[in-house]
């Protein structure tokens, strides 16, 4: 019966998707973003990094998805609410002279129930100081109302402390791009940041289309990648019958795509409008694949164990960090100051939170 439903909505809203109704169209006047390939293939790997549920292997740079482009990274913090099942970092990444942000995307159900739910999400919260701007609640407390923002607020401030004026880059896969894109707004509107970069993989649509305009005004380097048939990108729907009342992209979309013929076939990277909703790119196609969502330039995303919280932590590394009343967890350390390798005694045993 679950499946009989899922089904029915999934092609109720390809159909919407497919209309031809008139549209409302996000006129950007300005700067829009230029697309990195080679940034956009680092950032991928931080955006899947964050995954990682062992904190010893990650606050160490030491996982199994902490090597290749993203060696000789520096955590500065790791933040882990575990009352909301939420993870971030934040850190300096010296090659590319920026400290870089990212977001975990949802861990706490399985993904299919959690894209499922999507369907249903409403635009129910005026977005504070910008008029007629809508949001979902949840995406918006994700990062907002959870101890998510005040530990990378903190952990932004030490960086520019310890190594000056740095360029910002925030990433995250699906809802951990929804957290950074709000980061990113939060950091240039309420902190004053400059050169400011927003990159994210398989977000959702997290707003209407008077926030997403008011959005892209203030944080235009904004990248938004999608990967051929992924379903994530397409939700919550967007209902060219209601303009004004419906979600509504923030550009810009570059859309990754499989084209050629025969047995000739290569990925297409195309870079999208300056509307948000461009009709040729990733709305062009049904989005109907959650494999698609799992894997962006041939990099995994997601957790190990999906639909878990589960983290491990070796005890010794409880030095490094501060534990409130309900389990959050914020794990700090000075670039300067090098940390033990935890797995050089493997006598000692991990713990499970």
């Amino acid at each position: 019966m679950g499946q009989i439903r899922w089904l029915m909505v999934a092609v109720l809203m390809s159909l919407f998707a497919l209309s031809g109704a008139r549209e409302l169209k996000n006129k950007h006047q300005g700067h829009l973003a230029f697309y990195n390939h080679t940034l956009a293939t680092i950032l991928v790997e931080y955006a899947s990094a964050v995954y990682m549920s062992d904190l010893t292997e990650l606050f160490t740079w030491t996982c199994s998805r902490c090597n290749d482009l993203t060696e000789g990274f520096e955590i500065i913090e790791l933040i882990v609410d575990v009352q909301h099942c939420l993870q971030g970092f934040v850190g300096v990444a010296k090659d590319l002279n920026a400290i870089v942000i990212a977001f975990r995307g949802t861990q706490e159900h399985s993904i299919q129930n959690w894209i499922e739910d999507l369907y249903w999400k409403q635009l129910d919260l005026n977005y504070p100081g910008m008029p007629d701007a809508m949001v979902h609640h949840g995406f918006y407390s994700a990062y907002h109302n959870t101890t998510i923002r005040p530990g990378v607020l903190s952990s932004v401030r030490r960086a520019m402390e310890l190594y000056g004026d740095l360029d910002i880059m925030v990433t995250g896969h699906s809802m951990g791009g929804a957290m950074a894109a709000f980061c990113g707004l939060d950091l240039t509107v309420n902190h004053e940041a400059k050169n400011l970069q927003v990159m994210t993989f398989g977000q959702p649509r997290i707003g209407n289309a008077a926030f997403a305009l008011r959005y892209t005004q203030l944080v235009p380097n904004t990248i938004r990648v999608t990967n051929e048939h992924d379903i994530v990108p397409h939700l919550p729907p967007y209902y060219p019958f209601f303009p004004k009342k419906t979600y509504h992209h923030v550009p810009r979309e570059v859309w990754l795509h499989s084209t050629g013929f025969s047995i000739l076939f290569y990925t297409c990277e195309k870079v999208c409008d300056g509307s948000g909703e461009d009709p040729t790119c990733s709305r062009s196609v049904i989005g109907n694949s959650v494999s698609d969502h799992l894997e962006y330039y041939g990099v995994r995303l997601g957790g190990e164990t999906p639909g878990t919280c589960r983290i491990v932590m070796d005890p010794r590394l409880a030095a490094n960090g501060t534990q409130d009343l309900e389990g959050n967890l914020i794990l700090s350390r000075n670039p300067s100051t090098p940390i033990v390798k935890m797995r050089a005694e493997p006598s000692i045993p991990s713990e499970s939170v």
